[in-house]
């Protein structure tokens, strides 16, 4: 297993394939600019920001289970809000949860029953810190 977002498991075996590609993580901090009469404005650190991070994921029928979960699964955790564990590699990222900001997703193949044989979503995911 490579790792898992909430019960959606990253992991590649002979009879399944679901993993993500493109991963990144961005991180800031946050500034206060105070205005100062007749000289460069003054920058003030507030402290870290929350990080971000994105991937893609790729969905097949050939490589596992109906692409319609996993999506459908990244679409209800984005409109619930609900704080998630991300794993990679065993170990977790972040100090504490994640929620999904944002699915984009795409069915790029469809049978003519209607029934999703391959697709993508784009994740973005923010920090959630309690």
């Amino acid at each position: 297993m490579i790792g898992a977002l909430g019960d959606i498991l990253f992991k590649v075996s002979i009879k399944n394939v679901n993993t993500f590609q493109d991963f990144s993580r961005s991180s800031s901090g946050r500034w206060a600019i105070h205005e100062v009469h007749m000289q460069k404005p003054k920058g003030e650190f507030l402290g870290p920001d929350l990080d971000t991070i994105s991937f893609t994921m790729h969905f097949d029928v050939l490589l596992g289970r109906n692409p319609r979960y996993d999506m459908e699964k990244l679409m209800q955790y984005s409109r619930t809000g609900e704080p998630l564990l991300l794993v990679i590699g065993g170990d977790a990222m972040g100090y504490y949860r994640w929620v999904v900001e944002s699915v984009d997703q795409e069915y790029t193949k469809v049978d003519n029953h209607g029934n999703v044989l391959q697709g993508k979503a784009d994740v973005k995911l923010k920090e959630y810190v309690k």
